[in-house]
């Protein structure tokens, strides 16, 4: 087959690099974005922070420098002499340098035997492995029982079966074991602090806890028997089945729930796994109702100083102004220039991204301006990024990349932009109303509900209708687990 070569033309939409990088600057939310300019700053020596544009002590700060810049030599030479020296503040009468003058009991020094305190915490396993020294166990007994708590999860549960267990310590341990040591030595795990802990199930979880306080009432043991007996049906709620079974009257029943519900499921949850961190939300904008007027502001850590430094613009100048023109000087030229054009570059889609962000928050305050001024959950409009990409004449690409990680921060509370975006629901009248509208008064029916006899999904949606909303019955069950509501049977309280 012979080979043959040919020209095509095509049309081709590609983004260029900075229209990349505007991308992924917008993704980026406020709390991330000063440490986005740290990385760009160690990357181009040619950006730095404009310190002159934060406060007005740096710009007298730097009239003083250039005014020190149009001194002589021989002024500065004056100026030295006469600075006061600074072993007049160290030395003492002896001559000598005062300790007391060197010394700050705040900051121990190298040597000195002073420590920092920092709070110890012990984790979940450190936890157990301290209680397992405390029984008199042989190297192998000593061996299955750390593959025991070794396997235990976050919550404190045995999740692997005992077969499995067994055939890890044989496969990576080379430790032939038989699953009636392994269970011996659980039971024994089992009654280490907290309560619950290895259990190999919800119910034994709660049966372990419940029998240290077995000695404490008539209550406790009834509430062993039902987990013991009855654990479907507690779970299901069928309480009428349980109280026929076993013969109880109402109170008895309520005494017996109070005393499960004061279990902790998860009994190695309360434990530090190490590497919790506290996440802050740092609203992008703030929102203020100043006499009825909507005032939007962007956080100003999202419009930092930048600017190209001006070292490197001397530097060009001077290489500009050379003679020589060999090749090392063109590669330094070549060098400094890429660094200040990729700094102007930076500024610039820093400036866009705050641009963007302004216009994209500014389409969404005028279309839900009633939800900004009374923080009425019902008075939300119906919005899609189709509607807001239309309004600010961007790409809906655009709009979800701000609303998917940016904050809100108004008198009602911080709110994600996303939750201002909703779907459309009509009513008898023909109006569109968001369907957040629809799902507060749901709450709301939930909320004032007899939780004796809780409201089933049928009679919210008829409930629903007599209000006038076009809604179905798969749609209420639908809204009803995005809110997170259980079904009817497992609201029901005594």
């Amino acid at each position: 087959m012979a080979l043959s070569q040919s020209f095509q033309q095509k049309l081709l939409q590609k983004l260029s690099p900075q229209q990349i990088q505007l991308m992924k600057l917008l993704q980026v939310p406020t709390a991330n974005l000063e440490e986005r300019i740290k990385e760009e700053i160690e990357e181009n020596p040619a950006l730095e922070m404009d310190a002159e544009a934060e406060s007005d002590e740096y710009d007298i700060n730097s009239e003083d420098q250039q005014d020190s810049e149009d001194r002589s030599d021989d002024e500065f030479e004056s100026e030295e002499q006469d600075a006061p020296d600074i072993n007049e503040y160290l030395l003492d009468d002896d001559g000598e340098i005062a300790d007391y003058k060197t010394k700050d009991d705040h900051y121990p020094e190298m040597g000195d035997d002073k420590v920092i305190p920092i709070r110890a915490e012990v984790s979940f396993q450190e936890h157990l492995m301290n209680q397992l020294g405390l029984l008199e166990l042989d190297q192998r007994n000593t061996t299955i029982a750390e593959q025991i708590i070794g396997s235990l999860d976050d919550d404190g549960y045995l999740r692997s079966d005992i077969s499995s267990l067994v055939d890890d310590m044989a496969f990576r341990q080379g430790l032939e074991v038989a699953e009636k040591e392994v269970t011996d030595l659980l039971l024994q795990i089992q009654q280490f602090d907290p309560p619950g802990i290895a259990a190999r199930s919800l119910q034994e979880c709660l049966l372990l806890q419940l029998k240290r306080k077995e000695s404490e009432g008539e209550s406790v043991k009834q509430a062993i028997q039902i987990l013991s007996k009855y654990f479907d049906e507690f779970t299901k709620k069928h309480y009428d089945r349980i109280q026929r079974s076993m013969g109880i009257t109402d109170v008895q029943l309520k005494d017996i729930i109070g005393q499960i519900i004061r279990l902790n499921p998860k009994p190695g949850g309360n434990f530090s796994s190490g590497s919790q961190v506290e996440n802050f939300i740092i609203p992008d904008f703030y929102v203020i109702n100043n006499n009825g007027k909507l005032e939007l502001t962007l956080n100003a850590r999202n419009a930092p100083a930048l600017r190209v430094s001006e070292g490197y613009r001397d530097m060009m100048k001077e290489y500009e102004k050379g003679s020589k023109k060999d090749k090392r000087q063109k590669e330094a030229v070549t060098f400094i220039r890429q660094k200040i054009d990729a700094a102007r570059w930076f500024i610039d889609m820093i400036q866009q991204r705050q641009a963007t962000l302004l216009n994209t928050m500014g389409a969404i305050l005028q279309h839900q301006q009633a939800f900004f001024l009374s923080g009425d959950e019902t008075t939300l409009r119906p919005m899609i990024l189709k509607d807001i990409a239309e309004i600010t004449g961007l790409d809906i690409s655009t709009v979800s990349r701000v609303a998917n990680s940016k904050f809100v921060q108004t008198e009602f509370g911080n709110f994600r932009l996303k939750y201002f975006f909703s779907e459309s629901l009509s009513t008898d009248s023909g109006e569109e109303v968001s369907t957040k509208e629809v799902k507060k008064i749901l709450l709301d029916f939930v909320e004032a509900e007899d939780k004796r006899k809780p409201l089933s999904d049928d009679l919210l949606t008829e409930m629903l209708q007599g209000k006038g909303y076009n809604i179905a019955r798969r749609t209420v069950a639908k809204y009803r687990e995005q809110l997170n509501i259980p079904v009817a049977r497992l609201r029901k309280e005594l």
